[in-house]
């Protein structure tokens, strides 16, 4: 199990961004970066910077996966046929901790990661506890029946904070979700604008 090593807010001050759109996020009454010198007036970024500020914001967004992790996710990207940027948003977007968070389950992509490892969620019947398991198109993704009842799954499934994305199928009567398709990124419901483009052009230069 990947252990988050900072505060999951934090991203969202040192990015100067919301990037989860949660009404909790500290930016909502500190719109400057964590620390002494949060406040200080920051200079314009670099290519570089920009580059390396868009890695870390899609990185951080799925949980903050650790740059081993990520750097092989994208190169999987790279080897299929296509945009290696939208390809590398629908290999985040099939990991199965993703899927949970965008069905609703959990209410937040750090709380699915644990429920995924936890031993709550089944795919096609089967009980999965790897968080980075990918779902292939047509799965069928459930929580078990003991663990339906759960506070947090209640609530977020109620919850009106965020849709669900249309490349799912999802039944919260009985806590199913059938993954029909591989998102783009115009797909995605982020709630800030994500440029895996630029991440591509980072690892293509570093």
């Amino acid at each position: 199990m990947t252990k988050r090593t900072s505060a999951k807010y934090k991203i969202d001050r040192r990015m100067g961004e919301n990037i989860w759109g949660r009404a909790k996020s500290p930016l909502n009454k500190r719109e400057y970066g964590p620390g002494q010198h949060g406040q200080r007036r920051k200079g314009k970024l670099s290519d570089f910077g920009t580059q390396l500020r868009a890695k870390q914001k899609l990185k951080g967004y799925y949980g903050d996966l650790t740059e081993k992790q990520f750097r092989r996710i994208y190169g999987e990207a790279e080897r299929v046929k296509g945009d290696t940027g939208e390809n590398l948003v629908g290999l985040l977007e099939r990991r199965l901790d993703a899927v949970i968070y965008r069905a609703k389950f959990v209410p937040t992509v750090f709380a699915a990661r644990q429920f995924v490892n936890h031993g709550h969620v089944t795919v096609n019947g089967k009980r999965v506890n790897i968080a980075s398991y990918r779902v292939k198109e047509g799965d069928v993704i459930a929580i078990r029946e003991k663990s339906r009842q759960l506070a947090l799954v209640i609530e977020a499934s109620q919850s009106g904070e965020r849709d669900v994305p249309d490349y799912l199928e999802v039944d919260h009567g009985k806590m199913t979700a059938t993954f029909v398709r591989t998102p783009g990124l115009s797909d995605v419901p982020y709630p800030v604008v994500m440029e895996p483009n630029l991440v591509v052009e980072f690892y293509a230069k570093n």
